[in-house]
């Protein structure tokens, strides 16, 4: 088995898509970020003495797409053209989900990722200092477009 991102000496490289053509490519990511009855309440009411989480939470998610590369040292600097991030207050807490669009030579799987996980972040930091037990969960790639492998979808995930 080879790794694309090590070369034939074992050392960390990125992978080189110079000669790949650009194509239209999507990625969708989902996670969920478990909060106190309390916390939950606070949101529906609109209580959080921070302000606006659901907004702070989107625009923070956005923004973390655009900058995936300057978090993982591998990702290519892509041209990030569509990112969409949703929130939803749920009984148990929020849950996310971020699409990111673009039209390059490498996936945007690690942007869709990176927009769930950045605006979990940003709702943990808005509710912690009325709950410390509130906790990010289950950030996951659900289905990706385009590319080199095709089209994929996580079985089970609507």
């Amino acid at each position: 088995m080879s790794f694309t991102h090590l070369d034939d000496a074992g050392h960390a490289r990125m992978v080189d898509v110079t000669l790949k053509q650009p194509t239209v490519r999507a990625a969708t990511a989902r996670g969920f970020v478990r909060c106190a009855p309390g916390i939950v309440a606070a949101l529906r009411d609109g209580t959080v003495p921070k302000g606006d989480v659901l907004a702070v939470a989107r625009i923070a998610g956005i923004q973390a797409a655009k900058r995936t590369p300057d978090l993982l040292p591998l990702a290519h600097v892509i041209g990030v053209h569509g990112a969409a991030v949703d929130l939803a207050i749920e009984d148990d807490g929020i849950s996310i989900e971020a699409t990111v669009r673009a039209a390059d030579r490498t996936g945007v799987e690690m942007e869709a990722l990176t927009a769930v996980s950045v605006a979990a972040l940003a709702v943990v930091d808005m509710v912690k200092a009325l709950d410390k037990g509130t906790s990010i969960e289950n950030v996951r790639i659900v289905a990706k477009t385009g590319g080199k492998s095709g089209d994929w979808r996580r079985p089970g995930e609507g």
